[in-house]
């Protein structure tokens, strides 16, 4: 290797401390020639603080990898071996209106399912699709790793709609190997798990430590499991999850905790003081803290942010391209039939086996009807959801919000709808609003 070229779209994110720790960790191994932070005029101010730490880490690291701050996406992705995306489209301003618009109408408002994640999705399909089409242009054999939220749906966007090399990622697979290897005190090797659903809607259908089946201990209370820091921790009833026969990931709380959900999400809509409000808050604290000049390292306050560890993820994946390892990730790929209830161009969150051209999903194959109802209904929400984005439909617009099992009505789907595009208007060319 000659040294890769990194190019990182949303490079002024309050998250990319967490990948240069990363990737300064594994440069012995990747040898990154050059980082380069991709940003927005509006982001200028944060780029700036995100590229004097980037470069003070670099430092501190010993190691010689040149970092580039630029507005020029074009120059930032020509050439590169690896993109990767992590941007939002309208900043936090436009996720406290995703959350407080869907709350006010008496729904669940989170940044990535529901109507919150609906809106999200619109901003930022046209503009993903967009950066695709530099990719096919000035670096047709890049990577692209994509991390922006909703993943699913962004990444099935560019399955459909590009010829990129795309894989998604999400930090929740690689959180839960960390909590069970603590939890039973092995190595991360020892663990193993199987996946099965899309993102953000991932049930694991089995835990071995060491090749011995651990699940039932999750169901009778002797093991705790991963919880994210950005969902409420109400826990879960035993004998659900028995019956359940898997352990369904912290986001499926919205949907089979709802009422619970929603009741707490009003209490903080009253006091102005949503996730979006706590986000914003840690995000000023984060970007004071950054521009310290005495600091070159990542802050442990970073955590709170709901993205620990999604460095990890990268990396390990990168890794695993650069050195043909043929290991096993748990990614967000084209379903091809690995998921027998979903569509075959689908996009779904299981476990891969990853070689340098080619990232291959593991059969999954039937799905029980306790996975499957939720599965499908919300992988049907997320087709529309996309033909939506991509097209700039109204009408498929609002039957995909319809389809969302978080609103009751196709009346209230467009109630909220006729709101969220009009705060949006600038952000959806596509819909010519």
């Amino acid at each position: 290797m000659t040294g890769l070229k990194i190019a990182v779209i949303g490079g002024g994110s309050s998250y990319t401390p967490e990948l240069l720790e990363g990737l300064i960790n594994h440069q012995e191994t990747l040898r990154v020639k050059e980082i380069w932070l991709v940003d927005i005029e509006e982001g200028k101010q944060k780029l700036s603080i995100i590229e004097g730490l980037s470069k003070r880490m670099i430092q501190a690291s010993g190691h010689s990898v040149k970092i580039i701050a630029t507005f020029n996406r074009q120059e930032a992705i020509k050439g590169a071996d690896y993109i990767i995306t992590q941007f939002r489209v309208g900043q936090l301003k436009m996720r406290r209106y995703d959350e407080y618009i869907a709350i006010k109408h008496g729904v669940i408002g989170q940044e990535t399912t529901g109507a919150g994640g609906f809106m999200k999705a619109l901003r930022t399909i046209p503009v993903i699709l967009d950066i695709c089409n530099d990719i096919e242009q000035l670096a047709p054999e890049a990577w692209l790793l994509n991390f922006t939220n909703p993943a699913g749906i962004v990444t099935e966007a560019v399955l459909k709609h590009s010829n990129v090399k795309v894989i998604g990622l999400c930090n929740n697979p690689i959180n839960y190997y960390k909590k069970f290897a603590a939890i039973y005190n092995v190595s991360m090797n020892d663990v193993s798990i199987n996946f099965t659903g899309i993102n953000h809607l991932l049930w694991l259908t089995e835990l071995y430590i060491k090749g011995e089946s651990r699940i039932k201990d999750v169901f009778h209370g002797c093991s705790d499991i991963y919880e994210a820091k950005n969902i409420p921790d109400f826990g879960w009833d035993l004998q659900f999850l028995r019956t359940l026969g898997a352990i369904p990931c912290g986001y499926h709380k919205y949907y089979y905790q709802s009422d619970r959900i929603l009741q707490q999400q009003l209490e903080e809509f009253k006091r102005n003081e949503t996730r979006a409000d706590q986000v914003q808050k840690i995000e000023r604290e984060l970007f004071a803290t950054y521009q310290n000049p005495n600091l070159s390292e990542k802050p442990k306050v970073l955590e709170q942010r709901g993205g620990a560890y999604y460095s990890e993820a990268a990396v390990h994946l990168m890794k695993s391209i650069e050195l043909n390892t043929k290991e096993v990730h748990t990614l967000n790929v084209r379903n091809n039939g690995t998921i027998s209830c979903l569509p075959i161009n689908a996009c779904i969150e299981v476990n891969c086996v990853v070689e340098r051209h080619q990232v291959t999903p593991l059969q999954v194959g039937r799905v029980s009807p306790q996975i499957r109802g939720l599965l499908q209904h919300v992988k049907a929400y997320e087709e529309l959801t996309v033909e939506a984005g991509v097209n700039g439909d109204k009408g498929v617009a609002h039957l995909a919000l319809t389809s969302h099992p978080l609103i009751p009505s196709a009346e209230q789907a467009k109630t909220i709808l006729k709101e969220m595009f009009f705060v949006n208007k600038e952000f959806l060319p596509q819909f010519k609003i």
